[in-house]
């Protein structure tokens, strides 16, 4: 609150991106390997399509609502794969801005607590069947702990399908990171910054999946990974302005509303 009245910290910034991709790095211990190798034996193609189709459209829309180029890739990034984590994944990559971080992932989280409540509503609305439900859910909402709790909210068997099909999405933050560090070349020396965290992300999971007799302490460092990301978004926040709101707030808030009511409608109706 007090940056919003033009006081904040002006070294806290340096501690985010740090906190960011080691958030992202612990998250990988609570991923279920197997599952996801599963799932996407039926689940790929409709992967595959859906979130270039997002991202594609996020960078149309973006040029459209006049948004800045790393807010739009942020929040299409957020929308395609798994929201806070995918935007975490992209920021350090892009080199984007405290604010910039910060409006995607606000207009990111908004939405996801307006979906918690808002799909299992038109899904019963709609007499949407249990697994229709989860794939729509899975697709549609942008964090994992949002697709759980829609899930949840509508039935086992939705659960079930939800947090699978997520898991999958939630993977492209590896390929989906490494294409943008392959399109963000430096213009001087022309080579890639490699996201070295990403690498580690892909270890964590094949860790826990191999040695399975720490079970409990990757649910610790899961756990940590999450409560990070909130570290992470209080830092961010507490480093912003009212000119920086005034700057891209609303714009942002427009593409990601956009955005999201596309792709929502958009699977409803492929699924449907």
């Amino acid at each position: 609150m007090l940056s919003l009245i033009g006081i904040k910290h002006e070294n806290i910034h340096q501690y985010t991106s740090k906190i960011l991709q080691a958030s992202i790095v612990l998250m990988g211990f609570g991923m279920n390997l197997s599952a996801v190798i599963s799932a996407s034996k039926t689940g790929f193609l409709a992967t595959v399509v859906s979130v270039t189709t997002v991202m594609l459209l996020g960078i149309f829309l973006g040029k459209l609502f006049k948004v800045e180029k790393n807010i739009a890739l942020l929040i299409a990034s957020g929308t395609a794969i798994c929201g806070g984590s995918a935007i975490a994944a992209v920021a350090p990559i892009i080199n984007s801005k405290n604010y910039q971080n910060s409006f995607a992932l606000i207009v990111v989280f908004v939405l996801n607590a307006v979906a918690l409540f808002l799909f299992p509503f038109i899904g019963h609305k709609l007499g949407l069947s249990q697994e229709t439900f989860g794939n729509w859910a899975a697709i549609a909402i942008h964090d994992t702990s949002s697709v759980v709790g829609a899930g949840a909210i509508y039935g086992e068997k939705s659960l079930q399908v939800a947090t699978t099909v997520k898991l999958i999405r939630a993977l492209w933050i590896i390929p989906l990171s490494l294409f943008i560090a392959f399109l963000n070349k430096n213009g001087d020396k022309k080579s890639i910054k490699f996201p070295w965290f990403i690498l580690l992300f892909v270890l964590a999971i094949v860790f826990a999946n191999i040695f399975h007799d720490f079970q409990s302490s990757y649910s610790h460092f899961s756990w940590l990974g999450k409560r990070g990301m909130v570290i992470a978004l209080f830092l961010i926040g507490s480093n912003i302005t009212v000119s920086e709101i005034k700057k891209s707030g609303s714009k942002s808030f427009a593409l990601g509303i956009t955005l999201w009511a596309f792709i929502a409608i958009g699977s409803l109706l492929i699924l449907t």
